[in-house]
């Protein structure tokens, strides 16, 4: 962390952690599906996030169906070939240590987890005219039925990144212009604008900058209705066009993990109920 960086909120507004899980066969997974991850969720008193409501859950739960991944730069096999992924949030730090500490403590032999953890900060680099632009129209969680789709993108951004000073990386989320006021670049805000209004989006930072070896330094996810998948493939598309957007030269992917919302532990597991 550069010493002007000092300046920079660290407070801790949300933890959350995705279990990514894989499952050796149909007698791991129905065995899996067997476990008390449901009344552990009761007893923690997480809201199931395919059940959306208005306004968001402190304190939350969701199941995800592996549809698809997609290798990126950093390996990961943990993740690209998870089956399931489970997500846990809270205001507080003990109930997602408590939840994944219990999960993967009740995992058998035929099912291993990889955890990614993260936390959310107030928004840094955030103005009134960019929340009003982005934030302000940002689509809320919807049911799972409505917006079915699930998308993990994990990354990190490489050494010569976090060598910048806040205000110079605060410069690559905006256009940039030449002496004569023409834009040669559109900068992160441009090239994900499409998204704003049919993508959810929420990122975990690592609580570490730069995140060590074994993690990401964000972790972020998406929802959408089954319409809007092509844009998300588009906005990541534009994002990853570095003459649109030269922030991402400094970026290094892990997988990008697609799945699909399901209202239940054993239908995430492909388990229909008893």
């Amino acid at each position: 962390m550069t010493r002007d960086d000092g300046i920079l909120s660290r407070e801790i507004i949300r933890h959350g952690a995705y279990i990514c899980l894989r499952v050796a066969g149909e007698a791991a997974a129905r065995a899996a599906a067997g476990l008390p991850v449901p009344a552990l969720a009761t007893r923690l008193a997480l809201a199931n996030e395919y059940d959306a409501a208005e306004a968001p859950a402190p304190d939350s739960i969701a199941f995800l169906q592996r549809q698809a991944a997609a290798p990126g730069a950093i390996a990961d096999e943990g993740v690209l070939h998870a089956d399931a992924v489970v997500h846990v949030a809270s205001r507080t730090l003990g109930l997602v240590d408590d939840f994944c500490a219990e999960v993967t403590r009740l995992l058998g032999p035929g099912v291993t987890a990889r955890v990614l953890r993260g936390v959310v900060h107030p928004k840094n680099y955030t103005s009134a005219a960019m929340n009003n632009f982005a934030y302000a129209h940002a689509v809320v969680q919807q049911p799972g039925r409505t917006m079915p789709n699930a998308f993990l993108v994990t990354m990190s951004k490489t050494a010569a990144w976090w060598s910048k000073g806040w205000m110079e990386r605060h410069t690559y989320f905006l256009p940039r212009y030449d002496a004569d006021g023409r834009m040669v670049s559109e900068g992160h805000a441009l090239a994900a604008a499409a998204g704003i209004p049919c993508l959810l989006r929420r990122t975990y930072k690592h609580l570490e900058e730069p995140a060590p070896a074994d993690g990401y330094d964000f972790v972020s996810y998406f929802e959408c209705a089954d319409a809007e998948v092509p844009t998300f493939h588009q906005v990541c598309a534009d994002l990853r066009d570095v003459k649109k957007n030269p922030e991402w030269a400094f970026v290094r992917e892990g997988p990008t993990w697609h799945g699909r919302r399901m209202p239940t532990w054993p239908a995430m597991l492909g388990v229909a109920a008893a």
